[in-house]
Parts: structure tokens; sequence; C-alpha cells
């Protein structure tokens, strides 16, 4: 039990930032290209209790950390905060801007990857034992933050990446793109079930720890 506890509280400030400001970074380039929503709803807000859901912040990932100790090896921890609000038609240019709010999730993951890794550094140069709870919790921010981005970038609506490539493809493709829309969480679980998920994110976690590495 005292184990489990560890390493709950390793686990549970990078996964609760990692979540919620993915979701911050959204509403804060949406008001940039010009849709206000996500701040009149007060979600462009590093406060974490704006952004929380309880079901997919704190319910999937404790479960998926309990699975994972009970089970042994290395698990999937990936979890969701609520969406941020955004109205499309209110972008200027929606087409277009749907790809930068869409890309601003996984780049936050990908610069709070690059935070941990620095503070992770930091500790390394203070001659700091890395295998302390300080240590441990910012090797955990890396590999938490790098699966969110990594998650995040699988072209499937509604995740970021079908955002992506809706805004890249001619309007009736994208259009036609579109209607997987309603059955992309079922598709996920499939995916997540069959093994095929943790295949798909391997090219974006492989990107993602080349670019990590650069500040190591």
């Amino acid at each position: 039990m005292e184990s489990f506890i560890q390493t709950l509280a390793v686990y549970a400030i990078p996964v609760l930032f990692g979540i919620t400001l993915h979701e911050a970074a959204h509403g804060y380039v949406a008001r940039y290209f010009g849709d206000p929503t996500a701040e009149q709803a007060g979600r462009i807000s590093l406060n974490p209790t704006r952004h929380i859901d309880p079901v997919g912040t704190i319910v999937v990932p404790l479960f998926l950390l309990i699975s994972t100790k009970l089970l042994g090896g290395a698990g999937l921890l990936f979890g969701w905060a609520k969406p941020v609000p955004v109205d499309w038609s209110r972008l200027r240019h929606p087409k277009r801007d749907i790809l930068w709010v869409a890309l601003a999730g996984p780049a936050s993951n990908l610069l709070m990857g690059i935070g941990w890794v620095l503070i992770l550094r930091i500790l390394l140069m203070l001659n700091m034992d890395i295998s302390d709870f300080w240590g441990r919790m910012a090797i955990a921010g890396v590999q938490v933050n790098l699966v969110l981005m990594a998650l995040n970038l699988v072209p499937l609506p509604p995740l970021d990446g079908g955002r992506i490539v809706y805004s890249l493809l001619p309007q009736p493709y994208a259009d036609q793109y579109a209607r997987i829309e309603p059955y992309g969480m079922l598709i996920l679980i499939v995916l997540m079930f069959t093994g095929v998920l943790w295949l798909l994110l391997q090219p974006f976690l492989l990107a993602g720890q080349w670019i990590i590495r650069l500040f190591l």
C-alpha cells in the first residue's frame, strides 16, 4: 500500500497539469484566433479545478495506475479534462485556424515534457539522486506528457489529430472525414484493447523522445 501511495503521489501532479493545461492551451489559442468562448467560460486558466473532469482526470488515470501496479510492467497512463468550448465559426479563418487550436494541446504537452526534463537536468547538476521523489516525479512528468501528446495526435476525430487532418483536407474530403467523429471514441477503445493504438503512438512517441533528448 505504501508503495502505491508513493507512486500515486509521484504521478498526481504530472497527470493533473498535463491534462488540464492541455485544455487551457486550446482555449488560449482559440482566443488568439478570434474565438473568446473559452475565455468567457473562464477556461483560460492555469487553475486545474476549472478543467477537471471527475471521470477523465481522476477515475480513469487512477484505475490505469492501479491496474499497472497490480499487473506489473508499463501501462498506458492517460486521461482527459473537460473539453474547452470552442465555437469554430467565431475563428477568423475557421478551416485554417482549427489546425492551430487543435495543435496547441499536444504542443503544450511537449513543452511540459521539456519543462520536466529541465527539472531532471537541474537535479542531476545538483548531484541529487533521481530515484528519490522529485526525480521520479520529473521522469513521470516526461512520460505522461509524451503519452498525452502522442495520444492526442492520433488522426481520429474527435482527438486533436483528427482536427488537424480535417483542417488540412480539401473541404469535400474534410466533411466526409468529420462523419467519423460520433464513432471516434468507440474506435479508440477498440484500438486500445487490440493493441493497435500502441503501434499508432510509436511514431509520435519517438519524435517526442528525440526532441526531449535535445534538452537533457
